[in-house]
């Protein structure tokens, strides 16, 4: 059964432009801590750290479709949409208040923490991932 993990992200008061909504470069770290989450914390729980040792973001793409402030919570919704030997991607629906704000990929690679080149998933971060994959 395909699921999606979801995160709730505070937004800080550094968050803000002098607009008084989240900044595009801002929308990323709040991607990046709802990502970090699941794939340390939430995966970890599950028996799958390795993901800890060394991942990095290879692309990322992200469309705004409304500001996000700083009154509301903000939810991080992510999936993974494809799997590779050493990658995978991470769909993310970004909402606030119940309204979508963003919505975002990213190419993740599996990487050696020595010599940081790509690596293949083992099976246990496969079967972990493979519970999110969605359509």
């Amino acid at each position: 059964m395909t699921q999606r993990y979801v995160s709730q992200v505070r937004v800080r008061w550094s968050d803000l432009d002098a607009f008084g909504h989240v900044n595009n470069a801002r929308t990323l770290t709040l991607l990046e801590e709802a990502r970090v989450d699941w794939l340390f914390r939430d995966a970890a729980q599950h028996g799958v750290d390795r993901l800890t040792q060394g991942v990095v973001v290879a692309h990322l793409e992200i469309d705004y479709t409304r500001a996000i402030g700083y009154d509301l919570p903000v939810t991080v919704s992510m999936g993974i949409t494809a799997m590779r030997n050493a990658s995978f991607t991470i769909d993310y629906q970004v909402t606030v208040g119940g309204a979508t704000a963003a919505r975002a990929s990213t190419v993740m690679v599996a990487v050696d923490p020595t010599t940081f080149r790509p690596r293949r998933l083992d099976e246990r971060e496969r079967a972990f991932l493979e519970r999110y994959l969605v359509a």
